[in-house]
């Protein structure tokens, strides 16, 4: 799956300027950068939330993606049980979901709550999860792991690679130790187009 020569601009400034990549179709590939250099701009021109101003994107990229967003993006009055359901197929039980929430470290009291009164690191631990237990053909994450302590970190990076199912992975990540975690490709985002 690749990104063509993808440029793209706002207000005049130049966030992403002939950025090309060859993301492996079924893999994992991290993309690093410093902050302001495109990164969750190329994720939303992939998801076709943003249109590019110029370049070309893999018609491939046009299956069914699941995403982490950079904010959790969970309904609030729900609890984190119900946020996942919300993209589950009818033949996806409850047990189902909250097996999948305790493999993140969620008490089943906690899956319960209105995520409104569940602390930052649970809230993004329930979006992962919601992102993994989806139907999709490839995983978009954008800093997936942020806020987590060492231990849910790990927790939640093995639940991802543990049930992403062969299906193409792209996470941007700042963290070195993410990764090494993952264990995928590396494209740094760089002020002008790409370095692998």
């Amino acid at each position: 799956m690749y990104v063509k020569n993808i440029t793209k601009g706002f207000w005049g400034k130049t966030v992403l300027d002939g950025f090309s990549a060859d993301f492996p179709t079924g893999g994992i590939s991290c993309i690093t950068g410093s902050s302001g250099i495109g990164k969750t701009t190329l994720l939303n021109i992939i998801m076709k939330l943003v249109p590019s101003d110029g370049g070309e994107i893999d018609p491939d990229f046009g299956g069914r993606i699941s995403a982490v967003f950079q904010e959790d993006r969970l309904c609030e009055r729900l609890s984190a049980a119900a946020n996942v359901k919300l993209v589950c197929c009818k033949s996806v039980s409850d047990e189902y979901i909250f097996a999948a929430l305790a493999e993140v470290g969620l008490e089943r009291s906690d899956c319960l709550k209105p995520v409104s009164e569940l602390s930052g690191g649970m809230r993004r631990r329930a979006a992962v999860v919601r992102a993994v237990i989806a139907e999709s053909d490839i995983l978009i994450m954008d800093e997936p792991f942020k806020g987590l302590d060492e231990e849910n970190r790990r927790r939640t990076v093995d639940y991802v690679l543990k049930n992403r199912r062969g299906r193409t992975l792209i996470a941007v990540t700042h963290d070195p130790a993410e990764i090494d975690m993952l264990g995928g490709k590396i494209f740094k985002i760089s002020a002008k187009a790409i370095d692998e």
